[in-house]
């Protein structure tokens, strides 16, 4: 019998592209605030990257709380979409703060309008709309091909919007009267688009009733337990402490690349060109992710695939260094292209990787961990990503980046090629050799093998 379906084509097409609304603000703030906030602001960049490190812990926290909030939430618009229309409104406004900072405020005061700025945004009200904008996906349907569809949409909308904001920006911020002005200008439009598309994708589904979604059943008592019990399980399974540090590394290395900004304008003299290589990496992945199935099907798993890959990503990454060195901007694509496709399967089969993680201790302890799993796998994400935005910023400042000055000195240059060509394929190397410890498949495999034995 045929699954039931419950999306047409156009909810389906209506919800991915919420990720404009996410991506819009996302890929502007990434890319861009440590730029603006050195160069136009005029504040350190040590000191930015701390605050936003500082930030992203919280940001992370944020995640749990956020999570248990909305599992308690019953409305006549259902458990996410109140929570994913609402915050949005606070994600527009907080943006625009953020690159808002008052040219008439001291130094400490615009430290701090940026820190509560940025903290309200990404631990408040992007935690909030985010993680109510994924769970959508199982809240307006229990046809598992749909809510494939439902992903991959959603996937072509966060990188096409993601490579737009990259390319169009620094060109829109110019025409638009450049310096704090245009900033602040762009950051409106950007805002506007984004509740736009957010509030559409809010009301193009609706969720289904909670008695359908459970089919009546309820949550037996033995699969009860506290948080602690479950932190406690996810400690033990080495295989998921090596993705959580796997995954902080993969979200040091984009945020270092998204900060590829400095590089681009300093070293080879175009800001622009940004746009260009954040359309290298975004191409290659998804060529690499198209591939994906057919790719897990011939390595048998993901534990060779995932290995193989960040060897190439390695490799990828040596040639960017080369060129780089050489001066040659078509061979740093084609070394940024070749790394992006490496990192793909990565990329593709995390949620598969941690489910795995999550069947190795329900194998060993007969419990089910995957929301506590996922939740602390969004925190490392986040923690991630503000180290590397942090070790950018302290990387400038010892290095001696001063944002008034349109030529950098000869300690800014060095750092700025170890920072973006050697550090990415350290991080590279770093990965491979951790993806070597990570063959949870085959350790579930041998634990099934015991448990037959046992039984018999």
């Amino acid at each position: 019998m045929e699954e039931k379906r419950y999306l047409k084509w156009y909810n389906k097409v209506g919800y991915g592209s919420g990720d404009i609304g996410g991506n819009v603000g996302f890929a502007f703030l990434s890319s861009f605030i440590m730029i603006y906030l050195t160069n136009t602001v005029g504040l350190k960049a040590g000191v930015i990257g701390s605050l936003i490190a500082a930030s992203k812990v919280l940001d992370g926290v944020s995640d749990v709380i956020f999570g248990s909030m909305l599992d308690r939430t019953h409305t006549k618009m259902g458990k996410a979409r109140p929570w994913m229309f609402g915050a949005y409104f606070g994600c527009a406004i907080t943006l625009v703060a953020a690159f808002s900072v008052p040219t008439t405020l001291g130094k400490t005061s615009q430290y701090a309008w940026f820190f509560i700025t940025y903290l309200l945004l990404n631990a408040g009200f992007y935690t909030a709309n985010n993680i109510a904008y994924s769970t959508l996906t199982a809240l307006v349907t229990k046809n598992l091909k749909e809510r494939v569809q439902m992903g991959s949409i959603r996937f072509m909308f966060a990188f096409g919007t993601s490579f737009l904001i990259q390319t169009i920006t620094v060109g829109l911020v110019k025409q638009l009267g450049g310096g704090a002005e245009g900033w602040r200008t762009i950051a409106i439009i950007y805002a506007i688009i984004g509740l736009i598309s957010n509030t559409l994708t809010v009301f193009s589904v609706k969720e289904l009733p909670e008695e359908e979604l459970r089919n009546g059943e309820e949550k037996s008592e033995e699969e009860k337990y506290s948080l602690i019990e479950s932190i406690k399980m996810l400690i033990h399974n080495r295989y998921y402490i090596v993705i959580l540090v796997v995954d902080i590394l993969r979200q040091t290395y984009s945020a270092i690349i998204n900060c590829g900004i400095y590089y681009m304008t300093y070293v080879l003299g175009k800001a622009e060109l940004l746009g260009t290589f954040s359309g290298a990496i975004n191409l290659a992945l998804i060529i690499g992710l198209a591939f994906l199935p057919a790719m897990v099907a011939k390595y048998k798993g993901y534990y060779k695939l995932n290995f193989s890959g960040y060897l190439i990503a390695a490799a990828g990454r040596g040639i960017v260094i080369i060129a780089g060195y050489m001066g040659s901007v078509p061979l740093m694509l084609v070394g940024t292209a070749i790394g992006a496709i490496g990192m793909a399967p990565w990329q593709g089969n995390l949620n598969a990787l941690v489910a795995e993680c999550s069947e190795h201790t329900f194998l060993q302890y007969g419990k089910r961990i995957d929301g506590t799993m996922y939740s602390c796998t969004s925190m490392g994400l986040k923690i991630g990503s503000g180290l590397g935005t942090a070790i950018v910023g302290w990387l400038l400042d010892f290095g001696g980046f001063d944002g008034k000055l349109a030529v950098q000195s000869q300690s800014c240059i060095n750092m700025l090629h170890f920072m973006y060509l050697w550090l990415p394929m350290i991080i590279n190397i770093l990965v491979a050799l951790l993806l070597t410890q990570l063959n949870v498949e085959k350790a579930n495999q041998k634990l099934r093998e015991q448990k037959a034995i046992e039984a018999k």
